[in-house]
């Protein structure tokens, strides 16, 4: 599973934004119970998520200039 490219959300505007983070923070904290409860999970999961978080608070920011 590769990083997404910034390029993709570059067409997203602000409440879109907004959207996908939240679904992306709701999809970290599911994977954070399913590894509190000793599922199976893929932990660079974590990593992905997080860093997808990163690249849409960074275009929010410059939308918002």
């Amino acid at each position: 599973m590769a990083f997404n490219n910034f390029n993709e959300f570059q067409n997203l505007n602000i409440q879109e934004i907004n959207s996908k983070i939240f679904k992306l923070k709701k999809e970290i904290l599911d994977l954070k119970i399913k590894k509190s409860t000793k599922q199976s999970i893929k932990n660079h999961h974590f990593k992905h998520k997080k860093h997808e978080i990163a690249q849409l608070l960074t275009l929010k920011t410059q939308k918002n200039k």
